[in-house]
């Protein structure tokens, strides 16, 4: 078994608040050309509004996706000199990259547990990490 430096619950959440600003950024530039494209629309109905949050979604899933399959890091994990890896030390698939997302958004759903289940857990992993059978390591 290769023995890796696994990340912390504090260095993984100061990744995501790096992230977090970018995916923000992101986020206002692709959606106000829709929202500027549809006059409004988005007060008249809830279909729209699930749509247009669905599009957001599906946008911020491309950021972390792409760069999870790129490189392992995002821009706030190089920051924190953390990447993301399967269990067997390769980089991740779209399907490990989309499992890993969707199960986040449970997460923190959830309050915030599946992030929290990190500190109990042995690898520090988190319900993410588990599901994708993915874990965050330290660059050293």
């Amino acid at each position: 078994m290769t023995e890796w430096n696994y990340c912390g619950l504090g260095r993984r959440l100061l990744a995501i608040f790096y992230d977090s600003i970018v995916v923000l950024a992101i986020l206002f530039v692709a959606t106000v050309p829709v929202v500027l494209l549809t006059d409004g629309a988005l007060e008249e109905s809830r279909l729209y509004r699930s749509a247009l949050q669905a599009y957001e979604l599906l946008v911020a899933f491309a950021f972390f996706g792409g760069f999870w399959r790129a490189g392992g890091q995002t821009i706030g994990m190089r920051a924190w000199r953390i990447r993301v890896i399967r269990d067997t030390g390769e980089r991740l698939r779209w399907r490990d990259a989309a499992l890993r997302y969707l199960v986040a958004l449970v997460s923190w759903a959830a309050l915030g547990l599946g992030f929290a289940w990190s500190l109990f857990d042995r690898e520090r992993r988190t319900w993410h990490d588990i599901a994708s059978h993915t874990r965050l390591i330290r660059d050293v």
